[in-house]
């Protein structure tokens, strides 16, 4: 398994989990934004374990903050839209030549989206303009491969207990400790699972999307939310 992120620390420490697990491992300091950086994570990946047949790609970032619409600026635009969107493309883009090129061909690919794709999110466009495309992008390189042997699906992720999710609360908050369990009392009486969802919850239809049990699935939006957005699909 090759895992890349801009953080060279935690996914060292994942590698070490994985290898004391008895798996084998590769960490790439890699920033998704950047095409020459992408095509280097393949290229390594495949040097190391000889061909790629899975591609997770589960980039994003709210750096940009929250505001209206009219009040962001170009910059915001190209910054959000380029790590939450032209991201996942690269990757996309990458992984499916790699994948055309090895014999045997093919591969799946799932890209993760999110519940602010599905509809309009206040003081959050930008978010939700790139997690829609990710949809769009999906459906169509899935109707694109699926005849040479890829299969290409979205994970729509609700509210997970992540370091991302918790910087959300943040930034929304003003870091406020008071109003952060309040908003986060507040997701939780949302969802009709009543609780903010575990990664491992995400993760295990990450891999059922990408295992031989899927096998007839592509182009596939899996809303994994805990019901969040059942109102309202």
């Amino acid at each position: 398994m090759a895992i890349a992120a801009r953080g060279a620390e935690r996914g060292e420490a994942v590698v070490r989990e994985i290898e004391a697990l008895g798996g084998a491992a590769l960490f790439v300091a890699t920033d998704v934004s950047q095409a020459e950086q992408v095509e280097a994570l393949v290229a390594r990946t495949v040097e190391r374990f000889g061909r790629l047949d899975f591609g997770v790609n589960n980039a994003a970032t709210i750096e940009e903050g929250f505001a209206r619409t009219a009040d962001l600026t170009e910059e915001q635009f190209d910054r959000s839209i380029g790590f939450n969107l032209k991201s996942v493309w690269l990757s996309m883009r990458a992984e499916i030549r790699q994948m055309l090129a090895q014999e045997p061909k093919g591969g799946a690919i799932v890209n993760t989206s999110s519940v602010n794709g599905l509809g309009g999110v206040a003081m959050a466009s930008f978010y939700a303009a790139a997690k829609a495309g990710i949809l769009g992008l999906t459906k169509s390189a899935a109707i694109e491969y699926m005849a040479l042997g890829i299969r290409v699906n979205a994970l729509v992720a609700g509210a997970f207990r992540t370091p991302m999710l918790e910087r959300a609360m943040e930034l929304a908050t003003g870091g406020k400790l008071d109003a952060h369990a309040a908003m986060s009392e507040r997701w939780k009486q949302a969802i009709p699972a009543q609780r903010i969802g575990r990664p491992e919850e995400a993760a295990e239809a990450v891999v059922w999307l990408c295992s031989d049990a899927a096998s007839y699935v592509t182009g596939h939006s899996m809303i994994v939310d805990g019901g969040l957005s059942a109102p309202y699909r």
